[in-house]
């Protein structure tokens, strides 16, 4: 059983990093993750496991600092906020396109532009359908609690390593910022070199080469055929998590007649209105998705078959609701109810949207 702490969201994440033997941070400070990098700097990991901890110039340079590290087959991770992450794009299309494990958080605020400091889940497009340049996907989970931002370093870090790819876990102001009671998980010893290639592969560029030819990591492919030969792989890699690691949660859908789709902090506000609604004698439930690439398709597809309509919210103009239209296959309707600019909506306000949308329209 892990220790039992209050803690806040972002503080969590820091010490998710070094229980799950994490080799190192490199970030840049942007409000409102800062506590990331700040309660790592208190920890002081390097003296009680080895863990490198850095601030670097900007955004742009502790991408590149991860990308180095990761290309040595080491556990790292790095995190910004919704303007940090757009000046790491073209870093993680290099990392994605080198195949490399790491972890990036994102604690989301408001935008477009410098936009405000308070929560936001503008970045969906941006965190599922690249955000760089190129044909690639990350990984992307959605906490929706303190307990969950702890779980999923780890989980990241495993689904990471499993696909050789970048993990993003994709938060907001709201969880980040937020205090909670969290079971942290227990310490897991950082892995030798010699460790590193027994348990994920000799792919990684560690200075021993044991009669073989030296590792190359790169993006960059001057022939067009081969190219096409390690997109279609990516491609065939990315088709392999949609079958293996879709992960959701169903709440109070056994006899739903609307749906409600929320991720994250949305979700947690969702469930408050489920209970709301139901107390006004409609029956909606909450499908919550947890992985936001790959998308749980087949789950809301299924509820789609059962329901009258479904509505998606979400803190931002309506974009995860594009992918919940194509999953329902437009068989029934699909409503989209969102604040947006650091405004938080509450769960009254979600069911009048349900209302309005679909039970009355």
């Amino acid at each position: 059983m892990g220790e039992l702490r209050l803690m806040k969201g972002n503080e969590v994440i820091a010490e998710a990093a070094i229980r799950c033997g994490c080799d190192g941070y490199f970030g840049y400070p942007i409000t409102p993750q800062s506590e990331i990098m700040e309660t790592l700097m208190d920890r002081e990991p390097w003296n009680e496991t080895g863990m490198v901890v850095l601030q670097a110039e900007s955004e742009i340079a502790s991408i590149h600092m991860i990308y180095g590290a990761a290309a040595t087959g080491k556990k790292v991770i790095t995190s910004s906020s919704s303007p940090g992450i757009s000046l790491m794009a073209e870093g993680i299309s290099y990392i994605a396109g080198a195949e490399l494990p790491c972890v990036i958080v994102n604690v989301q605020r408001g935008g477009p532009g410098l936009g405000t400091i308070q929560p936001s889940q503008a970045d969906y497009f941006q965190s599922t359908k690249g955000g760089g340049h190129g044909d690639y996907h990350l990984i992307v989970l959605a906490p929706a609690s303190v307990q969950e931002m702890n779980d999923f370093v780890e989980l990241a870090f495993r689904l990471a390593f499993k696909y050789r790819n970048p993990a993003l876990i994709l938060t907001d102001g709201v969880i980040g910022q937020m205090m909670e009671k969290v079971v942290l998980s227990d310490y897991i010893p950082r892995l030798s070199d010699v460790e590193i290639e027994e348990k994920y592969g000799s792919w990684a560029t560690n200075g021993r080469k044991k009669n073989r030819q030296r590792h190359i990591i790169t993006s960059l492919e001057m022939d067009s055929g081969r190219m096409e030969t390690n997109n279609i792989r990516l491609q065939e890699k990315y088709s392999r998590m949609e079958e293996e690691d879709v992960l959701s949660e169903e709440i109070q859908c056994e006899d739903a007649e609307y749906l409600l789709v929320a991720f994250g902090s949305s979700s947690r506000i969702c469930q408050k209105a489920v209970d709301q609604a139901r107390e006004k004698g409609i029956k909606v439930g909450l499908l919550r998705p947890i992985t936001l690439f790959p998308f749980p398709k087949k789950p809301i597809a299924a509820l789609a078959k059962r329901v009258k309509g479904i509505l998606v919210v979400e803190m931002n103009a309506g974009q995860m609701i594009e992918d919940v239209q194509l999953a329902a296959g437009c068989s029934i309707p699909v409503k989209h109810f969102g604040r947006m600019g650091g405004i938080i909506p509450s769960p009254g306000e979600v069911v009048e949207a349900l209302e309005q949308k679909l039970i009355g329209g």
